[in-house]
């Protein structure tokens, strides 16, 4: 029997790449599955079936799944997704928060419109949905959360501010949530993943067929990661990158520093320069203060 028999599980943006290979994933292991997807294009525009179309493979290869079309950028649209999930299937225990757009450009060219909308997607979106499941989480002590980030947060990428400094918000939030969720047994991760989907087909200099992605770059080869952050003994606070079939981990690196006190001023500073730059020595977290 999978570990993930009987779980709800709600994917938001499943209906094509990456979301779509965990959702069925999950399918396949006996998961209860809300499909989340507005079933439009890259940029976020119209409507489709996109969701409908991943349910009927789930249920196809005899599993459960329910479709939600709402988009998570919307309040009410967010909470209507962890509502369906409870309608059905009674609770939510595994939430990937996985939607996203593209809206690429330098950030001498890209409108403030473009910017607000990647942010609302990526960073409010996964807020949204993930507060709405977090009620039902807390109460009932347990909850296995993943925060979709990107290596252009983590590491940066020419022409997609906005979406770095989305995805880069995702590790912050996973940072105070997993704090605030271990009490209650709520595990929080991210995922940074790479693989040759319909939205990275846009990207120059990486375009291919999404319809016959490269198999050494299939989305299905990011799911293992996911399967393991939300595990009964998943880890909390982690970030994983996935592509490829090659996976790591990414963290927060700190040096000891140096205390300069009361008295600090530019000069002191300059003149203590090598301490509080070094980075030969930093540790995993934040130093002690």
């Amino acid at each position: 029997m999978s570990e993930f028999e009987d779980k709800v599980v709600i994917i938001t943006g499943a209906g094509g790449g990456i979301g779509k290979a965990h959702a069925l994933e999950y399918g396949r292991r006996g998961a209860k599955v809300v499909v989340n997807d507005l079933g439009g294009s890259v940029d976020g525009a119209g409507e489709g079936d996109a969701a409908d179309r991943v349910v009927e493979a789930i249920r196809t290869a005899g599993g459960t799944a329910i479709a939600n079309k709402a988009s998570v950028s919307d309040r009410d649209g967010a909470k209507s997704i962890v509502k369906d999930a409870v309608r059905e299937f009674g609770t939510v225990d595994i939430l990937v928060n996985n939607a996203g757009i593209l809206r690429d450009k330098s950030f001498r060219k890209m409108t403030l419109d473009e910017w607000d909308l990647v942010v609302a997607v990526h960073l409010n979106g996964s807020a949204y949905v993930t507060h709405a499941a977090w009620q039902i989480m807390y109460k009932k002590n347990y909850g296995r959360i993943v925060l979709t980030s990107s290596g252009s947060g983590i590491w940066g990428n020419f022409g997609q501010a906005n979406y770095g400094a989305a995805k880069m918000g995702m590790i912050g939030m996973m940072n105070v949530l997993a704090l605030e969720g271990a009490s209650h047994n709520i595990r929080v991760n991210c995922l940074a993943p790479g693989a040759a989907t319909r939205m990275t087909a846009t990207i120059p200099g990486r375009e291919f067929d999404p319809k016959n992605p490269p198999a050494q770059s299939a989305p299905s080869l990011v799911t293992p990661a996911v399967l393991y952050m939300t595990s009964e003994d998943a880890p909390s606070g982690a970030c994983i990158q996935a592509a490829g079939g090659r996976y790591s981990s990414a963290a927060m690196y700190s040096n000891e520093g140096m205390t300069l006190g009361p008295d600090a001023d530019f000069e002191s500073f300059l003149d203590n320069l090598t301490p509080i730059t070094d980075m030969t020595a930093a540790t995993q977290g934040r130093q002690a203060r």
